[in-house]
């Protein structure tokens, strides 16, 4: 695919953007939806995206790859990379600059074929306890929002499922999904409980101006067919925003 027209980077914004000279970039292979691969040979879209935005800038990429966004959010705000690729939420909207969404996924709930769960507004009851991977952007969306149920945490929701013996995981749909269908005696609940809005976020440190290039370069990338496209090689069905989203 023929990558779109460039987007002006001053000297300025590849100061504040890639100070090291480098664009360090953290990929959380934690999400399948997102990346794929290995920590040695990453793919998908994110890891297209931070090449992208290193080549716009005129720097090489640098890859960190972890398997949690709680890791990659904590690499972002600590410093150690540039750009993180992570799902809009409160809590960390203040301590980390977004860009507007480049893709949605949708977080959805899963229960035994028996549950007396039926809709997504069922789960929020006394006694309904719920797996989460920790600090996932579910995690941090149904700590905030549930007033009855139970959050439990784990390396996945699906693990702390089956550990705890849970009535409720929670997860990212196409993963939560093959869960299901290679567990029989599960269903997944509908409608989604969430939608997760996937951006690109930077230090809140950044100058103001280089937050703005990256957000207009990732505003275009989305647009114009990069992420779609990023997406179909890698064989993943996400709702890519539309323009006025």
């Amino acid at each position: 695919m023929t990558a779109p027209a460039p987007v002006e980077a001053t000297s300025d914004v590849v100061a504040a953007l890639a100070p090291t000279g480098v664009l360090r970039a953290v990929i959380n292979l934690g999400n399948p939806v997102l990346a794929q691969g290995t920590p040695d040979a990453p793919s998908g879209v994110t890891v297209d995206l931070a090449r992208e935005v290193a080549r716009r800038l005129g720097v090489p990429a640098r890859l960190e790859c972890v398997d949690a966004a709680r890791l990659s959010f904590a690499a972002v705000t600590e410093g150690r990379v540039d750009v993180g690729f992570l799902a809009v939420e409160p809590e960390r909207a203040a301590q980390v600059a977004f860009t507007e969404p480049y893709v949605l996924i949708e977080g959805v709930f899963a229960v035994p074929d028996g549950s007396a769960v039926r809709t997504a507004d069922d789960v929020d009851r006394p006694g309904v306890r719920v797996g989460v991977k920790q600090g996932s952007a579910y995690d941090l969306y149904l700590s905030r929002t549930l007033t009855q149920a139970e959050v439990v945490r784990g390396a996945d929701g699906t693990v702390a499922f089956e550990e705890h013996g849970l009535e409720v995981a929670a997860g990212i749909r196409q993963p939560l999904t093959r869960y299901v269908a290679e567990h029989p005696g599960l269903r997944v609940v509908e409608p989604r409980f969430t939608e997760i809005r996937q951006a690109v976020a930077t230090g809140r440190d950044r100058d103001p101006d280089a937050v703005a290039w990256l957000r207009d370069l990732v505003a275009g990338l989305t647009a114009d067919g990069f992420v779609a496209a990023s997406l179909a090689r890698s064989g993943q069905d996400a709702t890519v925003p539309s323009p006025e989203a």
